[in-house]
């Protein structure tokens, strides 16, 4: 107990100029001083155990304005009539799947087999065109002409609506032969 006290007598008035400032208020930070110093009594052997007593008390006090100020963050109250959030529907462009093998079965064999192994398989536009013995530049044409003529398929096939940023905003499923 005598720690404490010998605390209080040193570092009270320093520990109140650092809370009322933190504060801006007399009262709080005379509520927080309290609340410092009966945690220093709670402490087992007060402050006489600690090395330095004044950096623990100054680290309570900061720990408990942080807890204060998690406790009174400013809440806005919503408005009775606010509609509940609607689960996230996962993006049109995920459905595209259904229409895929029956629009990739239409392609040419060679713009299905571009397609097939560089966007569905993950193959390299590099292995590609070594695989098919073409030059780099070659191969990525093919495959760019390959994805034009499959966006412009599937646009007729199915039905497929693209919003302004070029997205796809929705479509209609063909029924499967």
């Amino acid at each position: 107990m005598r720690c404490v006290s010998d605390a209080w007598e040193k570092h009270e008035a320093e520990l109140r100029g650092f809370l009322r400032h933190r504060t801006h208020s007399d009262a709080e930070a005379q509520d927080v001083l309290q609340d410092v110093f009966l945690r220093a009594l709670r402490q087992s052997n007060g402050l006489c155990g600690i090395d330095n007593p004044r950096a623990w008390l100054y680290t309570t006090a900061r720990n408990l304005l942080i807890d204060r100020l998690r406790l009174t963050k400013e809440q806005v109250p919503l408005p009775d009539d606010l509609a509940a959030e609607i689960e996230d529907a996962p993006p049109p462009v995920d459905g595209l799947s259904q229409c895929l093998p029956r629009v990739l079965s239409e392609l040419s064999p060679q713009d299905r087999e571009a397609i097939t192994l560089c966007d569905l398989e993950g193959m390299t536009q590099q292995d590609y065109a070594a695989r098919l013995g073409l030059s780099l530049p070659a191969a990525k044409s093919r495959v760019q002409r390959a994805r034009v003529r499959l966006k412009a398929h599937m646009s007729v096939a199915c039905q497929v609506h693209f919003d302004e940023a070029g997205s796809v905003a929705g479509f209609v499923p063909r029924p499967s032969r």
